[in-house]
């Protein structure tokens, strides 16, 4: 919700200007590519509840404050991002100690499905917060959004305090010591199935995961709505993404090559989706777009946590974390240089066509070192969908 408002504010402050959406994405996430392993380094050594009750507060007060600036019609660009930026450094310690402490609260025996939910549910959450927002900023405006999503964070943080924390199963911690962003890094180094997903997933989350920003173009450049109809688009995203979130949650084990061709096929269906010629058609191409895209990357979360040390668990994450989000001060502006230069649709064009190749190098490189082909990861997914056309 937060980053939805945020660029719609954004985009009225700067009188539609695409660089300067693109520079406040990139300024939220520029800290994740600064800072991700130390954030997943404190999520190792410390409690996560007590720093999830933390980073929680801080979010929902920088929401707060952004929303009364804009109530109140004191807010400047440079507000929007200044505090952009705050909300990266609070993010850098949240994200990765928010996705590993799943696993204490499910325990071992749980762990796989565990940590697949709380992927689906992440990712989901990227999609429905978007399309709660353009809605709420339809029907009575940009500021109460940022008001609502403050207000969300109440709810966090009862919950995290509602925790009994002897029904927890706590992680040993990690010692203070020298060395220990490196150790992570070598091993994720000497585990290729872990550094090629992750090599993928940098492509893919780059330079194609930016439909905030491309949805909200298409929306006033390309088809000329307003705010509800860039809140329907969210929508339908958000609808196919509900789709994907529950197939993924599904499995158990996801593999390499599952994520392989749900990555090929959502970069072929973004491509597609810059070449609508219509609004309806746009939006009807959004579901299954936002179906792959939560599949692949709720896939590639699973497969990553449950690929990993658990004693180097947090570090991998904050690498991960680095690889996903970290990207963003790279991509989103230049998606947004591309959309002012070449109009919104070559900028979903061109994130689709950069994922479909990452995907394809990435099975090439797969297929060699393991001696299988990417094809064999259609067959699983294959056999899930068999029953469902019967």
């Amino acid at each position: 919700m937060q980053r939805t408002a945020q660029d719609w504010l954004v985009l009225d402050l700067s009188h539609g200007s695409g660089s300067a959406l693109g520079i406040a994405a990139g300024l939220q996430f520029l800290p994740l590519l600064l800072f991700s392993l130390w954030g997943g380094g404190i999520a190792d050594r410390f409690g996560k509840r007590r720093i999830l009750l933390i980073t929680q507060s801080l979010m929902g007060g920088l929401a707060l404050i952004l929303g009364l600036l804009a109530i109140t019609g004191t807010v400047r660009l440079w507000h929007v991002y200044l505090l952009a930026f705050a909300l990266g450094m609070v993010t850098v310690v949240d994200n990765p100690t928010r996705q590993t402490f799943v696993t204490e609260m499910v325990g071992q025996a749980d762990l796989a499905n565990g940590i697949a939910l709380n992927s689906a549910i992440f990712n989901l959450a990227r999609i429905a917060g978007p399309a709660l927002a353009g809605i709420i900023i339809g029907l009575v405006g940009t500021p109460i959004a940022f008001l609502v999503n403050a207000a969300s964070y109440g709810a966090v943080i009862t919950g995290l305090l509602l925790m009994r924390p002897g029904e927890l199963s706590p992680s040993a911690r990690a010692a203070r010591a020298k060395g220990q962003l490196r150790e992570a890094l070598r091993y994720v180094r000497g585990s290729p199935r872990i550094w090629l997903p992750m090599t993928m997933l940098f492509f893919v989350a780059t330079f194609g995961m930016n439909f905030q920003v491309t949805t909200a173009l298409m929306s006033r450049g390309v088809f000329h709505t307003g705010a509800s109809a860039f809140g329907l688009a969210s929508t339908a995203y958000a609808a196919g993404a509900l789709g994907g979130a529950l197939l993924a949650a599904r499995r158990r084990q996801p593999s390499v090559r599952l994520q392989i061709v749900v990555a090929l096929a959502f970069g072929i269906l973004e491509a597609a989706s810059g070449l609508m010629p219509a609004y309806w058609a746009f939006l009807l191409l959004l579901l299954p777009t936002g179906l792959s895209v939560v599949m692949y990357t709720t896939a590639a979360n699973s497969a990553t946590q449950l690929g990993s040390d658990p004693r180097l668990r947090g570090r991998v994450m904050g690498v991960y974390m680095l690889v996903f989000l970290g990207g963003a001060p790279l991509g989103s502006p230049l998606i947004g240089w591309v959309a002012e230069q070449f109009g919104p649709r070559m900028s979903l064009i061109s994130g689709g066509v950069i994922s479909a190749v990452a995907a394809i190098v990435v099975g090439i490189v797969l297929s060699r070192l393991t001696g299988t082909s990417v094809r064999d990861g259609l067959r699983p997914l294959r056999q899930k969908l068999l029953p469902m056309n019967a």
